[in-house]
């Protein structure tokens, strides 16, 4: 049974252990680490809290935790970190932009971001977990590019349902040429969606919504 915070937010002088989580103002998504199928690894996720077993998003994809003393906390730098047992260190949001009073909040959206106590504009996040999807798109959610960074969000599968860990399979907007939707195996396209009626954002951005 998961212990419920009664908050959305993480900040310093707080962490969520292995069965505690934290649940959307909405009550509508919870936060915390969950074992999927009959896998016996833990992951930090993001699921549907009427729906558990819908999991959204989840951070370590690639670096399970192999036991159950897991904990997400908020370092001195204002980046969300996952440890294990030890204390050593399996994932972190790795964001390079520092916060006087950094805090970490589980949004009614789904989205996990990080911005500074005072500033509640979405303008102000200097990281959001919506940048970096798993197999999931929610709403308010964008695929496709920075190109001013480079920088690209796309989709990928689980590879199974009891590993959550990325296979070489994507879905995600292709800007070469007339921009289109295509699901990709490796290099190759597998799928295309034709044209899509679309610009770019901004001189930087060339994205599309769910």
């Amino acid at each position: 049974m998961n212990l419920s915070v009664a908050i959305d937010t993480i900040s310093l002088v707080q962490s969520i252990g292995d069965g505690e989580t934290l649940v959307s103002a909405s009550q509508s998504f919870e936060l915390g680490v969950f074992t999927p199928g009959n896998s016996n690894n833990r992951y930090l996720g993001i699921w549907y809290k009427f729906n558990p077993s819908t999991v959204v998003w989840v951070a370590n994809r690639k670096n399970p935790i192999t036991d159950k003393q897991g904990m997400l906390v908020m370092n001195d730098d204002g980046n969300l970190v996952l440890l294990s047992k030890g204390k050593k260190i399996i994932w972190s949001t790795n964001s390079s932009l520092v916060l006087e009073n950094p805090v970490g909040q589980l949004l009614d959206s789904g989205n996990l971001v990080i911005r500074d106590n005072t500033n509640m504009n979405s303008d102000g996040y200097v990281w959001k977990s919506f940048d970096y999807p798993s197999d999931t798109l929610l709403p308010g959610m964008k695929l496709g590019w920075n190109l001013r960074t480079g920088f690209e969000r796309y989709l990928t599968p689980w590879r199974s349902a009891d590993d959550p860990s990325p296979v070489d399979f994507s879905f995600r907007l292709d800007i070469h040429g007339l921009p289109q939707i295509v699901i990709t195996t490796g290099s190759r396209k597998e799928v295309q969606s034709g044209p899509l009626e679309c610009r770019p954002r901004s001189a930087r951005n060339w994205t599309v919504d769910h």
